[in-house]
Protein backbone atom coordinates (compact mmCIF):
# COMPACT_ATOMS: atom_id res chain seq x y z
CA UNK A 1 0.00 0.00 0.00
CA UNK A 2 1.35 3.52 -0.96
CA UNK A 3 1.05 6.13 1.14
CA UNK A 4 -1.71 8.48 0.73
CA UNK A 5 -0.94 11.58 -1.43
CA UNK A 6 -2.53 15.24 -1.38
CA UNK A 7 -4.94 14.42 -3.91
CA UNK A 8 -6.07 11.03 -3.00
CA UNK A 9 -7.30 9.85 0.38
CA UNK A 10 -10.14 8.00 2.85
CA UNK A 11 -12.86 9.81 3.94
CA UNK A 12 -11.97 9.17 7.69
CA UNK A 13 -9.53 6.92 9.69
CA UNK A 14 -12.49 4.35 9.97
CA UNK A 15 -11.86 4.27 6.54
CA UNK A 16 -8.44 4.01 6.36
CA UNK A 17 -8.44 0.97 9.07
CA UNK A 18 -10.76 -0.79 6.76
CA UNK A 19 -8.58 -0.15 3.51
CA UNK A 20 -5.48 -1.57 5.62
CA UNK A 21 -7.40 -4.18 7.35
CA UNK A 22 -8.77 -5.39 4.17
CA UNK A 23 -5.65 -5.03 1.84
CA UNK A 24 -2.77 -4.76 3.85
CA UNK A 25 -3.68 -7.54 6.44
CA UNK A 26 -0.46 -9.42 6.37
CA UNK A 27 2.32 -6.58 6.68
CA UNK A 28 3.51 -5.73 9.47
CA UNK A 29 2.31 -2.94 11.25
CA UNK A 30 4.12 -2.10 14.89
CA UNK A 31 7.08 -3.93 16.10
CA UNK A 32 6.58 -3.66 20.15
CA UNK A 33 10.25 -3.34 21.90
CA UNK A 34 9.93 -4.08 25.46
CA UNK A 35 12.39 -5.61 27.78
CA UNK A 36 11.15 -9.07 27.60
CA UNK A 37 11.40 -9.48 24.19
CA UNK A 38 10.30 -8.19 20.99
CA UNK A 39 6.35 -8.39 19.51
CA UNK A 40 5.24 -8.19 15.98
CA UNK A 41 2.14 -7.19 14.91
CA UNK A 42 0.47 -7.23 11.60
CA UNK A 43 -2.49 -4.96 10.52
CA UNK A 44 -5.51 -7.30 10.96
CA UNK A 45 -3.95 -8.92 14.32
CA UNK A 46 -3.89 -4.90 15.09
CA UNK A 47 -7.00 -3.72 14.24
CA UNK A 48 -8.62 -7.26 15.26
CA UNK A 49 -7.18 -6.40 18.95
CA UNK A 50 -8.80 -3.06 18.58
CA UNK A 51 -11.88 -4.23 18.04
CA UNK A 52 -12.01 -6.35 20.99
CA UNK A 53 -11.93 -3.10 22.78
CA UNK A 54 -14.63 -1.37 20.77
CA UNK A 55 -16.85 -4.24 21.92
CA UNK A 56 -16.01 -3.68 25.61
CA UNK A 57 -16.96 0.06 24.72
CA UNK A 58 -19.89 -0.58 23.51
CA UNK A 59 -21.09 -3.05 25.91
CA UNK A 60 -20.42 -0.06 28.30
CA UNK A 61 -22.80 2.18 26.89
CA UNK A 62 -19.70 4.18 24.39
CA UNK A 63 -21.56 5.35 21.10
CA UNK A 64 -20.88 8.09 18.75
CA UNK A 65 -18.93 11.43 19.66
CA UNK A 66 -18.85 9.69 22.81
CA UNK A 67 -15.26 10.95 24.98
CA UNK A 68 -13.30 7.56 26.41
CA UNK A 69 -10.09 8.98 28.08
CA UNK A 70 -7.31 6.22 28.26
CA UNK A 71 -4.90 5.72 31.25
CA UNK A 72 -2.64 3.50 29.88
CA UNK A 73 0.86 3.16 29.96
CA UNK A 74 3.10 3.21 26.89
CA UNK A 75 1.99 -0.42 25.04
CA UNK A 76 -0.34 -2.62 23.16
CA UNK A 77 -3.48 -1.82 25.38
CA UNK A 78 -3.59 2.24 24.80
CA UNK A 79 -2.49 1.76 20.87
CA UNK A 80 -5.52 -0.81 20.83
CA UNK A 81 -8.04 0.90 22.81
CA UNK A 82 -7.09 4.22 20.67
CA UNK A 83 -8.52 2.69 17.77
CA UNK A 84 -10.90 0.53 19.35
CA UNK A 85 -12.79 4.10 20.25
CA UNK A 86 -12.50 5.46 16.84
CA UNK A 87 -13.61 2.51 14.93
CA UNK A 88 -17.09 2.93 17.46
CA UNK A 89 -17.11 6.26 16.33
CA UNK A 90 -16.19 7.77 19.80
CA UNK A 91 -13.34 9.99 20.68
CA UNK A 92 -10.13 8.75 22.18
CA UNK A 93 -7.84 11.33 24.11
CA UNK A 94 -4.57 9.90 25.66
CA UNK A 95 -3.62 10.78 29.21
CA UNK A 96 -0.51 10.72 30.97
CA UNK A 97 0.18 8.09 33.43
CA UNK A 98 1.02 8.85 36.94
CA UNK A 99 4.96 8.50 37.34
CA UNK A 100 6.98 9.55 40.14
CA UNK A 101 7.71 12.61 38.15
CA UNK A 102 3.53 14.10 39.11
CA UNK A 103 2.32 14.77 42.08
CA UNK A 104 -0.69 12.14 42.93
CA UNK A 105 -3.18 14.65 44.52
CA UNK A 106 -2.40 17.30 41.67
CA UNK A 107 -2.76 14.02 39.02
CA UNK A 108 -6.18 13.07 39.85
CA UNK A 109 -7.24 16.52 40.96
CA UNK A 110 -6.76 17.06 37.15
CA UNK A 111 -8.53 14.31 36.16
CA UNK A 112 -11.69 14.94 37.46
CA UNK A 113 -11.52 17.84 36.21
CA UNK A 114 -11.23 17.02 32.86
CA UNK A 115 -13.75 14.24 33.32
CA UNK A 116 -16.18 16.82 34.72
CA UNK A 117 -15.65 19.31 32.49
CA UNK A 118 -15.72 17.12 29.52
CA UNK A 119 -18.70 14.85 30.07
CA UNK A 120 -16.50 11.66 29.61
CA UNK A 121 -18.14 8.86 29.13
CA UNK A 122 -15.57 5.76 30.00
CA UNK A 123 -12.33 5.75 31.10
CA UNK A 124 -10.23 2.83 30.58
CA UNK A 125 -7.26 2.03 32.85
CA UNK A 126 -5.09 -1.11 34.59
CA UNK A 127 -5.75 -2.98 37.58
CA UNK A 128 -3.09 -1.34 39.97
CA UNK A 129 -5.12 2.48 38.81
CA UNK A 130 -8.88 1.75 38.96
CA UNK A 131 -9.10 2.05 42.47
CA UNK A 132 -7.52 5.30 42.74
CA UNK A 133 -9.68 6.35 39.94
CA UNK A 134 -12.68 4.95 41.40
CA UNK A 135 -12.12 6.97 44.12
CA UNK A 136 -11.23 10.12 42.93
CA UNK A 137 -13.97 9.81 39.77
CA UNK A 138 -17.11 8.95 42.09
CA UNK A 139 -20.51 10.93 41.76
CA UNK A 140 -20.24 12.63 38.44
CA UNK A 141 -22.96 11.30 36.61
CA UNK A 142 -21.55 11.59 33.26
CA UNK A 143 -19.19 9.07 33.60
CA UNK A 144 -20.46 5.62 32.55
CA UNK A 145 -17.92 3.65 33.31
CA UNK A 146 -14.22 2.82 34.42
CA UNK A 147 -13.02 -0.42 32.45
CA UNK A 148 -10.08 -2.58 33.49
CA UNK A 149 -8.32 -3.61 30.80
CA UNK A 150 -7.76 -6.95 32.42
CA UNK A 151 -11.48 -7.51 32.73
CA UNK A 152 -12.18 -7.13 29.07
CA UNK A 153 -12.82 -10.12 27.20
CA UNK A 154 -11.64 -11.46 23.66
CA UNK A 155 -15.03 -10.78 21.83
CA UNK A 156 -16.34 -9.10 19.22
CA UNK A 157 -15.03 -8.91 15.63
CA UNK A 158 -13.34 -6.62 13.67
CA UNK A 159 -15.73 -7.39 10.42
CA UNK A 160 -18.64 -6.28 12.99
CA UNK A 161 -17.12 -3.12 12.76
CA UNK A 162 -15.47 -2.93 9.37
CA UNK A 163 -18.62 -1.66 7.44
CA UNK A 164 -19.95 0.67 9.86
CA UNK A 165 -19.15 4.48 9.53
CA UNK A 166 -20.09 5.84 12.51
CA UNK A 167 -18.33 9.44 11.82
CA UNK A 168 -18.12 11.75 8.92
CA UNK A 169 -15.27 13.90 7.91
CA UNK A 170 -15.68 16.46 10.10
CA UNK A 171 -16.68 14.30 13.04
CA UNK A 172 -13.85 14.44 15.54
CA UNK A 173 -11.53 12.07 15.43
CA UNK A 174 -9.62 12.24 18.86
CA UNK A 175 -8.09 14.84 21.32
CA UNK A 176 -5.03 15.83 21.94
CA UNK A 177 -4.41 17.99 24.91
CA UNK A 178 -1.80 20.78 25.61
CA UNK A 179 0.81 19.77 28.51
CA UNK A 180 1.13 21.53 32.10
CA UNK A 181 1.91 20.52 35.42
CA UNK A 182 -1.23 19.85 36.95
CA UNK A 183 -1.94 17.33 33.93
CA UNK A 184 -4.16 17.93 30.72
CA UNK A 185 -5.46 21.24 29.92
CA UNK A 186 -7.31 22.53 26.70
CA UNK A 187 -8.71 19.83 24.54
CA UNK A 188 -7.64 20.11 20.89
CA UNK A 189 -10.63 18.70 18.92
CA UNK A 190 -8.98 17.48 15.48
CA UNK A 191 -11.51 16.12 12.80
CA UNK A 192 -10.58 13.34 10.69
CA UNK A 193 -10.29 15.39 8.05
CA UNK A 194 -8.21 17.68 9.14
CA UNK A 195 -5.59 14.29 10.91
CA UNK A 196 -5.77 12.67 7.40
CA UNK A 197 -4.81 16.43 5.39
CA UNK A 198 -2.25 16.54 8.12
CA UNK A 199 -0.89 12.94 7.45
CA UNK A 200 -0.60 13.39 3.66
CA UNK A 201 0.54 16.82 4.01
CA UNK A 202 3.59 15.81 6.36
CA UNK A 203 4.26 12.65 4.37
CA UNK A 204 4.52 14.87 1.15
CA UNK A 205 7.09 17.53 3.20
CA UNK A 206 9.20 14.39 4.58
CA UNK A 207 9.20 12.93 1.43
CA UNK A 208 7.43 9.69 2.94
CA UNK A 209 8.14 5.47 0.17
CA UNK A 210 6.80 2.78 1.05
CA UNK A 211 10.41 1.41 2.11
CA UNK A 212 10.51 3.92 5.02
CA UNK A 213 10.40 2.50 8.51
CA UNK A 214 9.54 4.67 11.30
CA UNK A 215 11.37 4.17 14.88
CA UNK A 216 9.74 5.90 17.80
CA UNK A 217 9.67 5.83 21.95
CA UNK A 218 7.56 9.58 22.22
CA UNK A 219 5.00 9.35 24.56
CA UNK A 220 1.54 8.93 22.81
CA UNK A 221 -0.52 11.87 25.06
CA UNK A 222 2.04 14.49 22.98
CA UNK A 223 1.35 15.66 19.46
CA UNK A 224 4.91 14.34 18.39
CA UNK A 225 4.40 11.07 19.97
CA UNK A 226 0.82 10.18 18.71
CA UNK A 227 0.94 11.77 15.40
CA UNK A 228 4.37 11.46 14.38
CA UNK A 229 5.14 8.20 15.88
CA UNK A 230 1.48 6.17 15.60
CA UNK A 231 -0.75 7.95 13.61
CA UNK A 232 0.93 8.83 10.72
CA UNK A 233 3.05 5.09 10.06
CA UNK A 234 -0.18 3.23 11.03
CA UNK A 235 -2.64 5.29 8.41
CA UNK A 236 0.21 5.74 6.12
CA UNK A 237 1.28 1.27 6.02
CA UNK A 238 4.64 2.13 6.92
CA UNK A 239 5.97 -0.51 9.74
CA UNK A 240 6.56 1.44 13.04
CA UNK A 241 8.95 0.01 15.84
CA UNK A 242 7.62 1.76 19.23
CA UNK A 243 9.18 1.15 22.69
CA UNK A 244 8.36 3.01 26.06
CA UNK A 245 9.47 6.34 27.03
CA UNK A 246 10.52 4.91 30.43
CA UNK A 247 12.13 1.92 28.76
CA UNK A 248 14.43 4.38 26.68
CA UNK A 249 15.43 6.43 29.84
CA UNK A 250 16.74 3.54 31.49
CA UNK A 251 18.40 2.25 28.46
CA UNK A 252 18.95 5.01 25.83
CA UNK A 253 21.09 2.76 23.29
CA UNK A 254 17.67 0.55 22.68
CA UNK A 255 16.48 3.22 20.08
CA UNK A 256 19.97 3.02 18.19
CA UNK A 257 19.86 -0.31 18.03
CA UNK A 258 15.98 -0.57 17.23
CA UNK A 259 17.18 1.59 14.34
CA UNK A 260 19.73 -0.84 13.23
CA UNK A 261 17.86 -4.15 13.63
CA UNK A 262 14.96 -2.41 11.55
CA UNK A 263 16.51 -0.70 9.20
CA UNK A 264 14.63 2.67 10.63
CA UNK A 265 14.73 5.43 8.09
CA UNK A 266 13.05 8.54 9.90
CA UNK A 267 13.11 9.03 13.82
CA UNK A 268 11.75 12.27 15.80
CA UNK A 269 13.38 13.78 18.84
CA UNK A 270 12.67 16.94 21.01
CA UNK A 271 15.73 18.65 21.73
CA UNK A 272 17.10 17.42 24.72
CA UNK A 273 17.00 13.86 23.42
CA UNK A 274 19.94 14.51 20.73
CA UNK A 275 21.96 16.05 24.15
CA UNK A 276 20.78 12.95 25.82
CA UNK A 277 21.79 10.61 23.44
CA UNK A 278 25.42 12.48 22.73
CA UNK A 279 26.28 12.11 26.91
CA UNK A 280 24.40 8.90 28.84
CA UNK A 281 25.26 6.24 26.53
CA UNK A 282 28.01 4.33 27.06
CA UNK A 283 30.82 3.77 24.41
CA UNK A 284 30.37 -0.19 24.91
CA UNK A 285 26.75 -0.09 24.30
CA UNK A 286 27.27 1.63 20.67
CA UNK A 287 29.85 -1.71 19.86
CA UNK A 288 28.61 -2.63 16.44
CA UNK A 289 26.33 0.10 15.61
CA UNK A 290 25.23 1.12 12.34
CA UNK A 291 22.68 4.25 11.61
CA UNK A 292 23.31 4.72 7.87
CA UNK A 293 19.97 3.44 7.06
CA UNK A 294 18.74 6.72 8.85
CA UNK A 295 17.81 9.76 6.38
CA UNK A 296 16.08 11.85 8.94
CA UNK A 297 16.26 12.43 12.45
CA UNK A 298 13.70 15.19 13.36
CA UNK A 299 13.94 17.84 15.90
CA UNK A 300 10.82 18.73 17.13
CA UNK A 301 8.62 19.93 20.02
CA UNK A 302 11.01 23.07 21.47
CA UNK A 303 13.14 25.73 20.38
CA UNK A 304 16.38 23.59 18.22
CA UNK A 305 19.68 24.77 19.87
CA UNK A 306 22.43 24.06 17.10
CA UNK A 307 24.95 22.32 19.63
CA UNK A 308 22.85 19.83 20.47
CA UNK A 309 22.69 19.23 16.78
CA UNK A 310 26.85 19.41 17.04
CA UNK A 311 26.93 17.15 20.19
CA UNK A 312 24.95 14.31 18.14
CA UNK A 313 26.39 14.67 15.02
CA UNK A 314 30.19 14.24 16.96
CA UNK A 315 29.11 11.47 18.74
CA UNK A 316 27.15 9.29 15.79
CA UNK A 317 29.02 10.40 12.74
CA UNK A 318 31.34 7.32 13.22
CA UNK A 319 28.44 5.49 13.83
CA UNK A 320 27.31 6.13 10.13
CA UNK A 321 25.04 8.80 10.99
CA UNK A 322 25.10 10.94 8.17
CA UNK A 323 25.09 15.04 8.84
CA UNK A 324 22.49 16.26 6.12
CA UNK A 325 20.33 13.85 8.42
CA UNK A 326 19.74 16.37 10.90
CA UNK A 327 16.18 17.99 10.29
CA UNK A 328 13.90 20.12 12.04
CA UNK A 329 10.32 20.81 12.12
CA UNK A 330 7.72 23.34 14.07
CA UNK A 331 4.72 21.81 15.54
CA UNK A 332 1.51 22.02 17.54
CA UNK A 333 -1.49 19.84 18.34
CA UNK A 334 -3.73 23.14 17.13
CA UNK A 335 -2.38 21.97 13.83
CA UNK A 336 -2.74 18.32 14.61
CA UNK A 337 1.46 18.42 14.17
CA UNK A 338 3.62 19.65 11.65
CA UNK A 339 3.36 23.42 10.58
CA UNK A 340 7.04 23.73 9.31
CA UNK A 341 9.64 21.31 8.36
CA UNK A 342 13.44 21.94 6.88
CA UNK A 343 14.13 19.99 3.32
CA UNK A 344 14.66 16.44 4.16
CA UNK A 345 18.74 15.54 2.83
CA UNK A 346 20.29 18.85 3.98
CA UNK A 347 21.16 20.46 7.54
CA UNK A 348 18.67 22.93 8.44
CA UNK A 349 19.90 26.47 8.24
CA UNK A 350 21.42 28.13 11.07
CA UNK A 351 21.59 31.82 11.44
CA UNK A 352 23.41 33.43 13.23
CA UNK A 353 22.34 36.91 14.42
CA UNK A 354 23.18 39.85 16.41
CA UNK A 355 22.72 38.92 19.92
CA UNK A 356 21.78 42.76 21.12
CA UNK A 357 19.82 43.63 18.25
CA UNK A 358 17.73 40.60 18.71
CA UNK A 359 17.54 41.44 22.13
CA UNK A 360 16.55 45.01 22.38
CA UNK A 361 15.08 46.03 18.95
CA UNK A 362 13.47 42.49 18.00
CA UNK A 363 14.83 41.98 15.04
CA UNK A 364 17.36 39.00 14.16
CA UNK A 365 20.50 40.84 12.06
CA UNK A 366 22.67 38.82 10.76
CA UNK A 367 25.85 39.06 13.20
CA UNK A 368 29.18 41.04 12.09
CA UNK A 369 32.65 41.36 13.18
CA UNK A 370 33.03 40.71 16.93
CA UNK A 371 29.87 41.46 18.35
CA UNK A 372 27.71 38.71 20.36
CA UNK A 373 25.86 36.43 18.56
CA UNK A 374 23.26 34.12 18.63
CA UNK A 375 22.73 30.69 16.71
CA UNK A 376 19.18 30.76 15.33
CA UNK A 377 18.11 27.24 13.45
CA UNK A 378 15.62 27.07 10.94
CA UNK A 379 12.59 24.99 11.56
CA UNK A 380 11.62 25.33 7.40
CA UNK A 381 9.07 26.10 5.74
CA UNK A 382 5.79 25.72 5.92
CA UNK A 383 3.96 22.39 4.48
CA UNK A 384 1.27 21.71 2.08
CA UNK A 385 -1.95 23.89 2.90
CA UNK A 386 -0.30 25.29 5.86
CA UNK A 387 0.08 29.43 5.88
CA UNK A 388 1.81 31.13 8.28
CA UNK A 389 2.44 34.99 9.73
CA UNK A 390 4.50 36.51 11.78
CA UNK A 391 2.56 39.42 13.61
CA UNK A 392 3.10 42.17 16.02
CA UNK A 393 0.85 43.13 19.52
CA UNK A 394 -1.78 44.27 17.29
CA UNK A 395 -2.01 41.18 15.24
CA UNK A 396 -0.75 43.23 11.70
CA UNK A 397 1.92 41.88 9.99
CA UNK A 398 6.00 42.33 10.56
CA UNK A 399 8.42 42.30 7.73
CA UNK A 400 11.55 39.41 7.35
CA UNK A 401 13.47 39.21 10.66
CA UNK A 402 11.41 41.11 12.76
CA UNK A 403 9.92 39.17 15.98
CA UNK A 404 6.73 38.47 16.83
CA UNK A 405 3.64 36.01 17.38
CA UNK A 406 3.52 33.27 15.28
CA UNK A 407 -0.07 32.93 13.34
CA UNK A 408 -1.05 29.63 11.32
CA UNK A 409 -3.93 28.78 8.96
CA UNK A 410 -4.62 25.81 6.96
CA UNK A 411 -6.42 22.59 6.57
CA UNK A 412 -5.22 20.60 9.16
CA UNK A 413 -6.08 22.57 12.30
CA UNK A 414 -8.27 22.26 15.18
CA UNK A 415 -11.96 22.37 14.99
CA UNK A 416 -12.07 23.90 18.55
CA UNK A 417 -11.24 23.53 22.01
CA UNK A 418 -13.34 20.85 23.98
CA UNK A 419 -16.56 22.96 25.99
CA UNK A 420 -14.08 25.87 25.95
CA UNK A 421 -16.27 28.29 23.79
CA UNK A 422 -14.31 30.84 25.39
CA UNK A 423 -10.87 29.38 24.64
CA UNK A 424 -11.68 28.79 20.69
CA UNK A 425 -12.63 32.11 20.47
CA UNK A 426 -9.54 33.68 22.13
CA UNK A 427 -7.42 31.73 19.68
CA UNK A 428 -8.91 31.95 16.31
CA UNK A 429 -9.95 35.18 14.18
CA UNK A 430 -10.92 34.79 10.64
CA UNK A 431 -9.45 31.54 10.75
CA UNK A 432 -5.80 32.47 11.54
CA UNK A 433 -4.86 30.39 14.89
CA UNK A 434 -2.30 32.54 16.85
CA UNK A 435 -0.01 29.97 18.70
CA UNK A 436 1.79 32.33 21.17
CA UNK A 437 4.91 31.24 19.90
CA UNK A 438 7.49 33.96 19.12
CA UNK A 439 9.81 34.21 16.13
CA UNK A 440 11.16 35.15 12.93
CA UNK A 441 10.89 34.53 8.86
CA UNK A 442 14.09 34.56 7.08
CA UNK A 443 14.06 33.83 3.19
CA UNK A 444 10.99 31.83 3.37
CA UNK A 445 12.17 29.92 6.77
CA UNK A 446 10.88 29.93 10.47
CA UNK A 447 12.92 30.48 13.02
CA UNK A 448 11.55 29.78 16.71
CA UNK A 449 12.62 32.40 19.89
CA UNK A 450 10.22 31.42 22.54
CA UNK A 451 6.72 31.67 24.09
CA UNK A 452 4.87 35.46 24.07
CA UNK A 453 4.33 34.12 27.92
CA UNK A 454 7.41 33.14 29.27
CA UNK A 455 9.65 36.17 27.55
CA UNK A 456 11.46 38.08 30.47
CA UNK A 457 11.80 42.26 29.89
CA UNK A 458 14.41 43.13 31.41
CA UNK A 459 15.05 47.18 31.26
CA UNK A 460 14.24 46.73 28.06
CA UNK A 461 16.01 44.28 27.19
CA UNK A 462 13.88 40.86 25.72
CA UNK A 463 14.91 37.92 27.38
CA UNK A 464 14.67 34.59 26.59
CA UNK A 465 14.09 31.93 29.73
CA UNK A 466 15.55 28.91 27.61
CA UNK A 467 18.70 30.48 26.70
CA UNK A 468 19.39 31.07 30.91
CA UNK A 469 18.53 27.51 31.22
CA UNK A 470 20.48 26.17 28.77
CA UNK A 471 23.80 28.18 29.86
CA UNK A 472 23.37 26.94 33.39
CA UNK A 473 22.63 23.40 32.37
CA UNK A 474 26.87 22.43 32.18
CA UNK A 475 27.45 24.31 35.45
CA UNK A 476 29.89 21.74 37.43
CA UNK A 477 27.17 20.69 40.62
CA UNK A 478 23.87 21.92 38.85
CA UNK A 479 21.52 19.33 37.82
CA UNK A 480 21.16 19.01 34.35
CA UNK A 481 17.60 19.78 33.03
CA UNK A 482 16.49 21.12 36.68
CA UNK A 483 17.39 24.27 35.86
CA UNK A 484 14.19 26.80 35.12
CA UNK A 485 14.44 31.10 34.36
CA UNK A 486 11.62 33.84 34.74
CA UNK A 487 10.90 36.74 35.67
CA UNK A 488 9.99 38.49 38.98
CA UNK A 489 8.17 41.90 38.17
CA UNK A 490 9.89 44.99 40.37
CA UNK A 491 7.25 47.32 40.70
CA UNK A 492 9.51 50.15 41.98
CA UNK A 493 11.46 49.71 38.61
CA UNK A 494 8.90 49.34 36.15
CA UNK A 495 10.90 45.95 35.11
CA UNK A 496 11.48 42.51 35.26
CA UNK A 497 14.17 41.01 37.85
CA UNK A 498 15.30 37.60 36.37
CA UNK A 499 15.15 35.04 38.72
CA UNK A 500 16.58 31.39 38.24
CA UNK A 501 16.38 28.40 40.30
CA UNK A 502 18.33 25.37 40.07
CA UNK A 503 18.61 21.80 41.58
CA UNK A 504 22.16 21.13 42.96
CA UNK A 505 23.61 17.76 44.03
CA UNK A 506 25.58 18.99 47.12
CA UNK A 507 24.52 20.81 50.49
CA UNK A 508 27.49 22.06 51.25
CA UNK A 509 27.30 25.75 51.88
CA UNK A 510 30.78 27.10 50.47
CA UNK A 511 30.36 24.40 47.23
CA UNK A 512 26.64 26.13 47.06
CA UNK A 513 28.12 29.81 47.28
CA UNK A 514 30.76 28.77 43.79
CA UNK A 515 28.06 27.62 41.71
CA UNK A 516 25.95 30.68 43.26
CA UNK A 517 28.81 32.43 41.30
CA UNK A 518 29.10 30.82 38.40
CA UNK A 519 25.60 31.44 37.51
CA UNK A 520 25.67 35.25 37.91
CA UNK A 521 29.04 34.82 35.77
CA UNK A 522 27.10 32.51 32.76
CA UNK A 523 23.92 34.51 32.46
CA UNK A 524 25.69 37.80 32.46
CA UNK A 525 28.06 36.35 29.46
CA UNK A 526 24.78 35.01 27.75
CA UNK A 527 22.57 37.78 27.90
CA UNK A 528 24.19 40.56 29.31
CA UNK A 529 21.93 40.71 32.28
CA UNK A 530 22.15 40.54 36.02
CA UNK A 531 20.48 37.82 37.94
CA UNK A 532 18.61 39.46 40.83
CA UNK A 533 17.67 35.80 42.66
CA UNK A 534 19.64 32.96 42.39
CA UNK A 535 17.89 30.04 44.41
CA UNK A 536 19.59 26.76 44.86
CA UNK A 537 17.50 23.94 45.67
CA UNK A 538 17.55 19.64 46.30
CA UNK A 539 16.28 17.16 44.32
CA UNK A 540 13.02 16.99 43.05
CA UNK A 541 11.97 20.42 43.94
CA UNK A 542 10.88 21.73 40.51
CA UNK A 543 8.23 20.84 39.51
CA UNK A 544 7.40 19.47 35.80
CA UNK A 545 4.66 19.55 33.20
CA UNK A 546 3.05 15.88 31.97
CA UNK A 547 5.24 15.98 28.87
CA UNK A 548 8.52 16.29 31.20
CA UNK A 549 9.69 19.53 30.58
CA UNK A 550 10.04 22.07 33.67
CA UNK A 551 7.02 23.94 34.04
CA UNK A 552 7.98 27.97 34.08
CA UNK A 553 4.54 29.21 35.75
CA UNK A 554 4.17 27.00 38.43
CA UNK A 555 7.45 27.07 39.33
CA UNK A 556 7.73 30.77 39.10
CA UNK A 557 4.48 30.48 41.84
CA UNK A 558 6.29 28.06 44.09
CA UNK A 559 9.08 30.61 44.19
CA UNK A 560 7.07 33.49 44.95
CA UNK A 561 5.05 31.59 47.75
CA UNK A 562 8.26 30.80 49.28
CA UNK A 563 9.61 34.44 48.98
CA UNK A 564 6.17 35.17 50.52
CA UNK A 565 6.64 33.07 53.33
CA UNK A 566 9.82 34.26 54.54
CA UNK A 567 8.86 37.60 54.52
Amino acid sequence: MLPIRLDHRPATLIASARALALHSGDHTAVTLITPDGNATLTYRAFFDEAARYAHALEEAGVGPQDLVVLVLQHGPDVLHAFWGAMLLGAIPSIFPFLTPKLDPDRYYESVRALVELSEVKAVVTFPDQQPALEAHLRDIPTLGAILNVADLEPAGSLDDYLDRMPAGPDDTAFLQHSSGSTGLQKGVMLSHRAVLNQVAAYSHAIRLTPDDVIASWLPLYHDMGLIAGFVTPIVQGIPLVLMSPFHWVREPAILLHAIQQYGATLCWLPNFAYSFLATRVRPSALEGLDLTSLRAVINCSEPVRADSHRAFTERYTAYGLRPEALATCYAMAENTFAVTQSAVGQPPHVDVVDRDTLMTARVARPAEGDRPAVEMVSCGAPIPNTTIRVVDAERHDLPERHVGEIALRGDCMLSGYYHRAEATEQAITDGWFFTGDLGYVADGELYITGRQKDLIINSGKNIYPQDIENALNDISGVHPGRVVAFGVPNDQLGTEDIAVVCEVETEDIEQQAQIGREIRARIVQTADVMARYVHLVGPKWLLKTSSGKVARAANRQKFLDEQASEE
